[in-house]
């Protein structure tokens, strides 16, 4: 379908590649036009930090308040005690209260980046759906909000049906996820005048059934937006890196390791992550996106800078590429590689140096790491390092040394003291 937006928002989604459905084009732009939209994203606490695979959700959070409307947070206090069955082959483990909250406290501290918190009249608000899930009665619940539920109609879910068909187990538990994020757009609704629900696309049975539940509990017209479901054009999965989910937080994941994941994204995605991912006008991204051969990679060190200046700031961007040109090009350290600290006790009389590849995290396991070393995969200091029962002894680690796995990925290592 192609539809011409005349709201700011709707435009910058379409431009910008962040559409993938809408449940009424028409009707939610004609509202974006009339005054301020307030429009929500769930996020489930199972972890403390958000990676990137959720950072296209915090981006259209950030357009929605650039072009005058009020983004809500909405931190899944509730839910996540249940669990998203969406799109999972199994069940995911069970948090207690305590862990949801100190991973609803690490994530917060992301939002603050992109979005203004203020008393302006598009000021984000951050809630948590704990203040209206943890007191409800049951049996009140079911007779008001679950008669208006069909199974049949659950059950036909793409995010059910696909669990289902592979006779995976889908607990009852799982099963009341999507009833329960129904239920919190229609509070949202009822008590902050919520009019859209956006998420991935994996989330569009969970939105249309809070507009259909809104709709029939209290007769108000809602909307719903899901964006794509990203993969990289060579197919993986957003977010991942080859040594895992690539996070938000500078203690989960260092700015400078941050940085060159975007360094390291493939020429065919520079110009889609460009419109996604900054704020760079749309005429830009499309030429960085289309320079080729080595002229591409400065199109990859202005998508770094770009993203992680909003994540972590312009310092950190700045120092990342610093460090980036000082190992790349000048084969020197680099002050800010991701560095493995060791005590004296570690160390002893001697560590393995697949002991060391692995700890320093350039390796998920000692085998992977005598891998990396039979393939010429690894370096010492810039050296090819070939002898998969190499010591390293104290007097070695007098000074830092430098560990590689592949042209990409470094770490320092070095003793405390």
């Amino acid at each position: 379908m192609t539809y011409h937006p005349k709201s700011d928002f709707m435009r910058v989604m379409m431009e910008r590649g962040f559409m993938a459905d809408c449940t009424d084009y028409q009707a939610l732009d004609e509202a974006l036009i009339q005054g301020v939209v307030p429009a929500y994203i769930g996020f489930d606490a199972t972890a403390k930090s958000l990676h990137v695979g959720s950072l296209i959700q915090i981006m259209m959070l950030r357009w929605l308040q650039k072009t005058g409307h009020k983004p809500i947070t909405l931190m899944g206090g509730g839910t996540t005690k249940v669990g998203d069955p969406s799109f999972r082959a199994d069940e995911r483990p069970l948090l207690t209260p305590d862990q949801i909250d100190a991973n609803i406290d690490g994530i917060k501290q992301v939002f603050a980046k992109y979005i203004d918190y203020s008393d302006a009249p598009n000021g984000a608000l951050m809630l948590n759906n704990a203040e209206w899930l943890d007191d409800l009665n049951y049996l009140d619940f079911l007779r008001d909000i679950g008669r208006h539920f069909s199974v049949n109609r659950m059950l036909a879910f793409e995010s059910v049906k696909s669990r289902l068909d592979r006779e995976q187990s889908l607990s009852f538990l799982e099963f009341n996820y999507m009833i329960l994020q129904a239920y919190d757009f229609l509070e949202l609704n009822r008590r902050y005048g919520c009019l859209l629900q956006m998420g991935g696309s994996d989330q569009w049975g969970n939105i249309v059934n809070g507009i259909d539940l809104t709709r029939r509990v209290l007769d108000h017209e809602i909307y719903g937006l899901t964006s794509p479901l990203l993969t990289t054009s060579d197919g993986k999965k957003m977010g991942k890196s080859q040594d895992g989910a690539v996070w938000l937080n500078a203690d989960m994941r260092s700015p400078y390791e941050f940085w060159q994941f975007w360094r390291n994204t493939t020429d065919a995605d520079v110009g889609r992550f460009l419109k996604l991912y900054t704020e760079l006008p749309i005429g830009e991204c499309d030429r960085l996106g289309a320079l080729e051969g080595s002229d591409i990679n400065d199109a990859k060190i202005v998508l770094a800078n770009e993203v992680t200046t909003l994540c972590h700031g312009a310092e950190a961007a700045a120092a990342a590429e610093a460090t980036a040109r000082e190992v790349f090009e000048k084969g020197g350290v680099g002050d800010d590689l991701p560095t493995l600290v060791l005590s004296a006790a570690d160390v002893g009389d001697g560590i393995s140096i697949v002991q060391l590849i692995t700890r320093a995290g350039l390796a998920k396991s000692g085998k992977d790491a005598k891998r990396l070393i039979a393939e010429n995969g690894a370096r010492l200091n810039d050296a090819p390092l070939s002898d998969a029962g190499l010591m390293i002894d104290a007097a070695a680690l007098a000074d830092p040394i430098k560990l590689s796995a592949g042209k990409k990925r470094h770490a320092l290592v070095k003793i405390d003291g």
